[in-house]
């Protein structure tokens, strides 16, 4: 299974980003693999409009099955929910320890967006 986290730089340690459309990158993770591979999302970080949307079509190509990010618009949420990605919101501290508990089954999926547009 792959995941995806927003993060504000492309290492594990670092912190993960708590704006998902406007996110500096997101980490496409293999969690059977441990394996992670970086995906620029500056078109969507420096949008005027629309940032949401660009990052979850970028995120739905990936073929990844969950977002874990700090907060998700309605557009974006939307989006993702409609390609199958389950997203989880409220989520802080490095990119290795929203895996950790993403694996530890220690996060709650969202169930909504958790901020308004152009948030």
């Amino acid at each position: 299974m792959k995941v995806i986290v927003s993060a504000r730089n492309n290492d594990l340690d670092g912190e993960v980003d708590p704006r998902f459309g406007r996110g500096v990158c997101f980490l496409l993770i293999d969690l059977e693999s441990d394996d992670y591979e970086t995906i620029d999302n500056s078109s969507g970080a420096g949008a005027t409009q629309g940032a949401g949307v660009l990052a979850a079509q970028k995120v739905a190509a990936t073929g990844a099955k969950a977002v874990l990010t700090g907060h998700c618009g309605p557009k974006a949420y939307n989006l993702l929910d409609e390609a199958g990605i389950t997203v989880y919101t409220g989520i802080e501290g490095t990119v290795r320890e929203a895996v950790a508990r993403f694996r530890a089954g220690e996060l709650e999926s969202a169930g909504n967006a958790d901020v308004d547009s152009h948030w």
